[in-house]
């Protein structure tokens, strides 16, 4: 899975600019998906996620250096969100991303703060 496909399956959607303002329903929407996102742990775990491509939860703990069962706990919310499936193949269940946007906008985020931390040290004087 790298950005190539990743992008390739991500539905084509309208632009923000001609979308009509978000709804009251929508805007709580994109609120709890926010939500799910706002955890390093599982911004580490998608990251670790997009750059295996599918990996077990043992490894990905010990990518993490995470217990299994703290890495399983937070794999739970992003399965139950849509945003990872599993797959078993005997004992072990292994992690994959499913939805295209989330890894797109991991990078605009991580953009975002890099940009933005930039912009903080240069009107500091740093």
């Amino acid at each position: 899975m790298n950005s190539n496909s990743m992008e390739a399956c991500c539905p084509a959607k309208p632009e923000l600019g001609s979308r009509p303002l978000l709804t009251e329903e929508q805007a709580v929407s994109l609120e709890q998906t926010f939500k799910i996102l706002a955890n390093g742990t599982r911004l580490r775990i998608l990251h670790a996620l997009f750059l295996a491509e599918e990996i077990c939860v043992t490894d990905l703990a010990n990518t993490l250096g995470m217990k299994p069962t703290a890495v399983s706990n937070q794999l739970q919310r992003l399965t139950f969100s849509g945003i990872i499936e599993s797959r078993r193949d005997g004992n072990q269940i292994f992690y994959r991303v499913v939805d295209p946007c989330v890894i797109n906008l991991l990078d605009s985020a991580w953009c975002l703060t890099v940009d933005a931390e930039a912009r903080v040290r240069e009107r500091s004087g740093e």
